[in-house]
């Protein structure tokens, strides 16, 4: 699988453990905490 990079998106979800990720083409992804990232929209 190749490296994705991706940057992390500030919302207030992430106070409770939930962070928001997009990568550089435009996917937005969701990590809920110690498990992986999935995709939510494109």
């Amino acid at each position: 699988m190749p490296l994705l990079q991706m940057k992390e998106v500030f919302t207030p979800l992430r106070l409770v453990g939930i962070k928001v990720f997009k990568d550089k083409e435009g996917y937005t992804y969701i990590k809920f905490w110690n498990k992986p990232r999935k995709k939510i929209f494109n």
